[in-house]
């Protein structure tokens, strides 16, 4: 089987790789497609796909959008998307400028609890472009708040627990015309980390599938392996297609390396079925 990886971050976003460094790396562990999917910024692409065509893999432009959908955050990625459309590129300019806000009233939160200086601490781990929870994580692991990235996200950082605040993303039918309107294929990322219940999860499908969804990621990083069948089955309930992402950040900030993807389900249809770049690897 071919081994396609199509969900992962560069240090354009939350990742601790370059997006040339961060293709070396595919390529030494054996991915033949990989999507270079950062959040909410496509200024990574030029430079992996040169060094993906050095490196002799396939690159496939994509992002990863943040979305507010009934008050819950959520991402779609958009995969074979042209990075240069104008609409998309404004629209994800929109939300990185809404991020700096959201970074700033995260460290007046973690103020209040005697942790101060968060915000340049958190800069200090980003070195491109975007600032993330996973940033101010970073900086709280460094300073001794918490010894890893899963105990600062139970300590920190969401709902309930200090550094959280409310904040909204694009909204999920601009996020897809955005996708579209670039050429691009919508998936739903890493559904399992969502926790929206059987009603919730059967209303977004639906509703993602009307906007144009094409595909959910049955096969991810943070996905447990009983997991694959369950959006496998929803999948082919909702007339979607299904991908499959490791979701890399750098190592020891993974779920999964790149590489060790198990196979989809054998009922799914692969998002990328009929991809000219993998029917060529096929042939």
């Amino acid at each position: 089987m071919i081994k396609v990886d199509l969900h992962s971050h560069s240090t354009v976003s939350d990742g601790l790789m370059t997006p040339r460094e961060l293709v070396r790396h595919a390529a030494a562990q054996g991915v033949q497609v990989l999507a270079l999917t950062d959040h909410d910024d496509v200024a990574g692409i030029g430079e992996a796909r040169d060094e993906a065509a050095q490196a002799g893999i396939t690159l496939i432009a994509g992002t990863e959008i943040s979305v507010t959908w009934r008050n819950r955050t959520l991402h779609i990625v958009g995969l074979r998307i042209d990075p240069e459309y104008p609409v998309l590129q404004q629209g994800l300019a929109r939300i990185r400028e809404s991020r700096f806000t959201r970074a700033q009233r995260i460290a007046d939160e973690l103020s209040k609890v005697g942790i101060l200086g968060s915000l340049e601490g958190a800069q200090q781990h980003t070195t491109e472009g975007i600032i993330s929870r996973t940033h101010f994580a970073r900086f709280l692991i460094a300073h001794g708040h918490a010894k890893d990235l899963k105990a600062v996200f139970k300590r920190y950082l969401v709902k309930g627990k200090p550094g959280y605040v409310q904040h909204t993303w694009a909204s999920l039918e601009e996020a897809l015309t955005w996708i579209l309107g670039a050429g691009g294929i919508p998936v739903i990322a890493h559904p399992g980390r969502y926790d929206l219940g059987k009603t919730l999860t059967g209303d977004l499908l639906s509703e993602f599938k009307q906007l144009g969804g094409v595909g959910v990621e049955v096969v991810c990083g943070s996905h447990h392996p009983d997991q694959y069948g369950q959006y496998a089955q929803l999948a082919q309930q909702f007339g979607l297609r299904a991908s499959r992402g490791s979701d890399y950040h750098g190592p020891g900030h993974s779920y999964m390396d790149m590489g060790r993807l198990p196979d989809l389900p054998s009922q799914c249809e692969p998002v990328w079925r009929d991809w000219e770049e993998v029917l060529n690897l096929a042939a």
